[in-house]
């Protein structure tokens, strides 16, 4: 046990944790993104109301959900700790940090990471406590498609949403192939491939999320 400790502490422990748990997080958001596309379908949020309703009451569903919040707490955690690791190690700031294989993003991983926690906090006020601890939603008052017509009615609300969304595609062009290369992913055959895929999915996914308040707002959706 103090084996495994000692190991998981390590700098190395620490980037294997946060890529697995980011690896974990992608895959979250791609179900995610795909359920809340469902409202582009402009049926009213019949078919996203469904596919909502699903997820909040499949038990499988709602129990990989704790296993998802205490893979974000272990994220967030071991970001901050690498972060502050970082600074350590490189307390004066060197004249020059941009190279080529070094980009502003990559570089600011903890900034980018700071602002989507603000809008993570935001999101989760927003939607999910409400769908999980009141009965606004689960009494049939309101269903989650009115009450994202609702918030996404407030112009500032839209800013920051598109705020995060943006936040969100730097955080994933790093954090994807970052990932995948600290789980050994890092080969002459594999290595395009998985930056194709790290930029690809941290541009379709980000900007399908921040379509969905604009759309909104503008009425284009009903």
């Amino acid at each position: 046990m103090s084996w495994v400790t000692k190991n998981l502490s390590s700098s190395l422990g620490r980037k294997l944790i946060m890529a697995i748990t980011g690896l974990s997080l992608v895959a979250f958001l791609l179900v995610h993104c795909g359920i809340n596309a469902c409202i582009f379908l402009n049926d009213g949020g019949e078919t996203f109301n469904a596919a909502a309703e699903f997820m909040g009451k499949n038990f499988f569903i709602r129990t990989a959900e704790i296993g998802l919040f205490v893979g974000l707490i272990a994220h967030i955690i071991d970001g901050l700790m690498l972060w502050s690791d970082n600074n350590k190690k490189r307390p004066v700031k060197y004249a020059v940090v941009a190279s080529d294989n070094s980009t502003w993003y990559s570089r600011s991983m903890g900034l980018l990471g700071t602002l989507l926690l603000i809008f993570l906090v935001l999101h989760l006020k927003h939607f999910w406590v409400v769908s999980r601890f009141t009965d606004h939603i689960t009494s049939g008052e309101e269903t989650l498609f009115n009450e994202m017509k609702e918030t996404f009615e407030q112009l500032w609300v839209v800013a920051v949403y598109v705020i995060g969304c943006l936040s969100l595609a730097y955080h994933l062009m790093h954090g994807v192939q970052s990932s995948f290369q600290s789980l050994g992913w890092n080969h002459p055959k594999y290595t395009p491939f998985v930056k194709a895929f790290g930029f690809g999915f941290a541009i379709i996914v980000p900007l399908v999320f921040a379509a969905m308040p604009i759309a909104m707002y503008l009425g284009l959706i009903k």
